[in-house]
């Protein structure tokens, strides 16, 4: 009873109007300063209160012109006010993958499949396209998020609006782009005798997803995914060595009992992530 006692009566506190005006024009003592600056690294709404009081203040036009110049220098095509100044950030903020090469990976992807199938007359084609689609999400959440990959990065992992929000919001944009386009290729690919449907990579493909992102919060993104995407690619390399087998991958995708493993992972993997979220705050150090 004491300790729950105890635990009600710890104190909260949150950042003030006037202390982060003060805190703006800096008059505020440098002890009070460190606290205030630790308490808004894990509360966005203070965050977000001293950002609008420092921007209101003196060093606001300042700031605004230093950030100015530095994307300017760093992502000369970042968007600019305008009509279309929302939807241009949003398109910003889906993350360098969308608009660099892995867009163009996924697109020959879909194009080598089509020739496979259509010119080459290998049946197996639905089988290879099932076997790369899981680690093209994985491609696109490593070259999307962390210094390695985003000239950003420092800034935007710093903002409220950074770390994991910033990282899941771009790997939403990832799967939007490769759950649509992979899956209607499949669908429109000849299937073979023992092939799998189209849509059984969905699953496994998750599951490494957010398998990345939880791995991710002890070692980079970046290895993370070249981690668990050569594991997938070397499970079912028997499916992508010389001609494609028809039901190669079918082992790793196919079946109740193998789906129902995949879902138990993809939850277990998005638990695991839940409890690291906070490890996104600090810049990627890998």
């Amino acid at each position: 009873m004491s300790r729950r006692t105890s635990r009600r009566a710890e104190p909260s506190w949150h950042v003030a109007e006037d202390l982060a005006a003060r805190y703006a024009a800096g008059a505020v003592p440098e002890t009070d300063a460190w606290s205030l600056e630790k308490h808004v690294e894990s509360c966005a709404a203070c965050a977000s209160r001293v950002s609008a009081a420092v921007r209101a203040g003196a060093a606001g036009p300042v700031l605004a012109s230093v950030r100015t110049d530095l994307l300017a220098s760093l992502a000369p095509e970042a968007p600019v006010p305008g009509p279309l100044g929302r939807w241009a950030r949003l398109w910003w903020s889906a993350g360098p993958a969308l608009r660099g090469s892995w867009l163009v990976a996924v697109v020959l992807v879909v194009g080598a499949a089509f020739g496979l199938a259509h010119g080459a007359g290998v049946q197996g084609a639905r089988s290879w396209l099932l076997a790369v689609s899981p680690v093209l999400p994985l491609a696109g959440v490593a070259v999307s998020y962390g210094r390695h990959a985003d000239p950003l990065h420092e800034i935007t992992a710093a903002t409220p609006s950074g770390g994991l929000r910033l990282l899941l919001t771009r790997t939403a944009a990832v799967l939007a782009v490769c759950v649509p386009l992979l899956t209607a290729c499949g669908a429109l690919l000849p299937r073979a005798a023992g092939s799998p449907g189209a849509a059984a990579w969905l699953l496994p493909g998750l599951a490494l997803t957010l398998a990345a992102l939880a791995l991710g919060s002890f070692v980079g993104c970046r290895a993370a995914a070249a981690t668990l995407g050569g594991g997938w690619l070397l499970a079912v390399s028997r499916s992508l060595v010389g001609a494609p087998d028809a039901a190669g991958v079918a082992p790793y995708v196919t079946g109740p009992a193998v789906q129902g493993v995949w879902a138990a992972a993809a939850l277990a993997c998005a638990a695991l992530l839940a409890l690291r979220r906070r490890s996104f705050d600090h810049l990627e150090s890998r």
